[in-house]
């Protein structure tokens, strides 16, 4: 079973007890937050395809940690006029972990 999540602008295939990395949410460690915005649900042989989200499923994950991710490095560069500038820029993201993902009847 899994389904497929949007958050941040982003969309992400889940699974039952998976770790992911998100965009950065303002909630708490330890806070359970819920993910409404449900664009597929597949259990087995049963598709369920949101148009475009599905109002009868909902995902429910905790908040674990805030982290960084790598570094990128951006470098300005004008030719023949002795100018550069290197400047690097780090991306926050939260790190939730999937409870559960429910299917309501309909």
């Amino acid at each position: 079973m899994y389904a497929v999540i949007e958050t941040g602008g982003k969309q992400h295939k889940v699974k039952k007890g998976m770790i992911l990395s998100v965009d950065l949410l303002k909630d708490d460690v330890g806070k359970k937050i819920t993910f409404d915005n449900v664009l597929l649900y597949v259990d087995g042989d049963k598709v369920e395809v949101g148009q475009p989200y599905l109002s009868n499923v909902k995902v429910t994950a905790e908040v674990k940690d805030t982290v960084k991710g790598e570094k990128i490095s951006i470098l300005r560069f004008r030719r023949r006029k002795h100018s550069m500038r290197k400047i690097g820029h780090r991306s926050k993201y939260t790190q939730i972990e999937i409870k559960n993902i429910k299917l309501e009847s309909k």
